[in-house]
């Protein structure tokens, strides 16, 4: 860090591109020290009803913004948001727990994503038709260009606080979308700090609103027909909001239990194997959707990778985020550490085994690596969103690609191989919203589409890809005299 951080001591949230601090009713906790770091204004619903109202009367206003002055906005977010780096990792570290170094590099992706949406705001381009397809329609000219949707709902989870709302908010303003913004209750103070960087912006009085709020008053971020989208990064609950979201179009990117493939021509290159799973497992301690749960190692080099993994997953220091020597911190509460504590115990009952970790203090849970686990156990079969990661061998490569696929989930697989023809044969018949060849699955670029199927949800998001979800096509047909 470049200087001493500390974090404010009371945030207000925004309504209608405006601080409003009417109360202090939501704790934010330090996730190492369980101490209020922060008060938060929490929004009621009568606040809520309000920006909903405010968004439906700014989408005019927005959608006649020219694709210049969008970038403008979006360009003033890079600059300010890089001169607050450092605040937003401080923040990120202490509200969400994240090793600094980690939350320096979070809130690098905070600013790369930015930029991106500036880049992609003058470049929503359109097409011509042709309409001349037979002597009856001679004469006839189609285009078609892109314009805003209107009111976006965002919903955005814990783990990454200012890039999974950078993900939604910047292709909003590029697109020319209003929104509404919950953060999660338990990690706001970064999506309330951007808030403060729009507000310096020139958006139309109502363009955006960041509302923490209980989830009992959430309800209209969901069912509020003003509202012509929402886009929701969470748990397996995005069905039941999809359910009750009436006729606004929903993007879902609701996570996964990922695997890799490590094939049997990756012995020369061990050492960096090793080192991107161990990222890939333990990273943000596990709390990432695309984080390497299922290990998948060719059995001729599986004694020698299980005994290098387990021994680099037990040189991992845990502790105080704030250290950046630090690599494991804590998870999000006691409740979740103490979920995954059960559910590895129970696959030890079923008779896995446990080469290292396990334990818990708190909502510390030690880096743990667990081999013969059966695919039922729910540490296998479900997001485990812990420091936890599972061995097996394979002897054939197209049963070890069954095996990931045997998953309810699909957002993105990992494949280290040097071999064209598997990664080919990986990209054609796994059920993955991405496949990434010579790496985790938990490389992401902030341009590309990002989203999963089955269970792991719909719609992609990637600045240019959430944009055309943020937008509608619209026809002009002219007839020649």
């Amino acid at each position: 860090m470049s200087k001493p951080q500390q974090l404010k001591s009371k945030y207000p949230y925004y309504l209608a591109n405006q601080p409003v601090q009417a109360n202090t009713d939501l704790p934010v906790l330090d996730k190492y020290s369980g101490k209020v770091a922060a008060r938060v204004a929490l929004a009621d619903a009568k606040t809520i009803d309000a920006a909903i109202g405010a968004a439906a009367k700014t989408a005019a206003p927005m959608a006649a913004m020219r694709p210049y002055q969008r970038r403008a906005v979006l360009e003033h977010c890079v600059t300010r948001l890089r001169e607050r780096k450092d605040e937003l990792a401080f923040a990120l570290c202490v509200e969400a727990g994240k090793p600094i170094k980690d939350a320096q590099g979070e809130a690098e992706r905070l600013i790369d994503t930015f930029r991106i949406a500036a880049d992609e705001s003058t470049r929503i381009d359109g097409e011509i038709v042709n309409l001349e397809i037979s002597e009856r329609t001679k004469g006839y000219r189609g285009f078609v260009k892109r314009v805003p949707l209107g009111p976006c709902s965002f919903i955005t989870p814990f783990n990454f606080p200012l890039n999974l709302v950078a993900h939604k908010v910047a292709p909003a303003i590029a697109a020319g979308c209003p929104f509404v913004l919950k953060p999660s209750e338990r990690t706001p103070i970064g999506a309330l700090i951007i808030g403060e960087v729009l507000a310096e912006t020139d958006l139309p009085k109502g363009a955006f609103s960041i509302l923490p709020c209980n989830i009992e008053d959430a309800d209209p971020f969901v069912t509020d027909e003003r509202l012509k989208l929402l886009s929701f990064t969470g748990g397996q609950v995005g069905w039941q909001l999809k359910a009750r979201a009436g006729k606004k179009k929903v993007v879902l990117e609701l996570g996964g239990n990922a695997a890799c493939i490590v094939d049997a021509d990756q012995q020369p290159r061990m050492d960096f194997v090793i080192s991107r799973l161990i990222s890939g497992s333990f990273y943000q301690s596990g709390q990432s959707c695309i984080g390497v749960q299922r290990i998948l190692v060719h059995a001729s080099l599986y004694a020698e990778a299980r005994k290098r993994f387990v021994a680099a997953t037990k040189k991992l220091k845990a502790g105080d985020p704030k250290d950046p020597a630090t690599f494991l911190g804590p998870m999000i509460d006691e409740a979740a550490a103490k979920r995954l504590e059960g559910w590895i115990d129970e696959a030890k009952q079923a008779g896995a085994k446990i080469l290292c970790g396990g334990k818990r203090k708190g909502n510390m849970l030690e880096a743990t690596v667990l081999e013969n686990v059966p695919h039922a156990a729910r540490v296998s079969c479900m997001e485990a969103f812990g420091p936890v990661a599972l061995l097996e061998p394979f002897e054939d490569f197209e049963a070890a690609l069954a095996t990931v696929n045997d998953s309810d989930y699909g957002l993105q697989a990992g494949l280290f191989t040097g071999n064209l023809t598997h990664a080919m044969q990986a990209w054609d018949v796994l059920e993955e919203g991405g496949v990434v060849v010579g790496d985790i699955p938990s490389f992401r670029v902030d341009n590309m589409p990002y989203g999963g199927v089955k269970l792991s949800g719909f719609g992609r998001e990637g600045i240019r890809y959430a944009i055309e979800d943020m937008t509608e096509r619209r026809l002009l047909v002219i007839r020649a005299p």
